[in-house]
């Protein structure tokens, strides 16, 4: 399969188990359906398939993955990363997300999980990058509730 095709059949998988997930979270049907429409983009789908389905070294494709991040991010308001700001001291705050978007949130990891191992379980995963994640003190309760009524914790 080319690796533009190859990367669209990721995208379009990703998207029905976040929107699967996103039943079970509870998150708004129209988030679920506008979910990483940015990856469509030329900035996101370019960078995407040039890191991860064009055969190029890692290293060599470090600064177009970036990119691509970044602009993934700005772009959509269900990641973390979205609502921490870098102060100029190089200190981070979080800002509190708004409940949809958390329910967002924890359907995307659902789904990206769903996806890349085959599995809905999201327990393992958020044990180990929980404490990587600057979420303000709401928010992780919020997802720590979503994850405890789900029978995740």
């Amino acid at each position: 399969m080319k690796p533009h095709l190859k990367y669209l059949n990721y995208v379009l998988r990703h998207k029905w188990f976040v929107f699967r997930a996103g039943l079970k979270t509870k998150a708004p049907l129209w988030r679920l359906i506008i979910h990483d429409y940015s990856k469509f983009s030329p900035a996101e789908w370019n960078a995407y398939v040039t890191s991860f389905y064009s055969g190029k070294p890692r290293e060599e494709t470090k600064d177009i993955f970036q990119r691509g991040w970044l602009h993934h991010l700005h772009n959509n308001p269900h990641h973390w990363l979205h609502w921490v700001l870098m102060h100029e001291n190089g200190t981070r705050s979080a800002f509190e997300m708004p409940r949809p978007l958390v329910r967002e949130m924890v359907a995307d990891w659902m789904g990206a999980g769903r996806a890349i191992t085959g599995h809905w379980d999201i327990k393992e995963w958020y044990s180990k990058n929980e404490q990587g994640m600057l979420l303000h003190p709401m928010t992780k309760l919020y997802v720590e509730h979503i994850l405890s009524a789900l029978g995740y914790l």
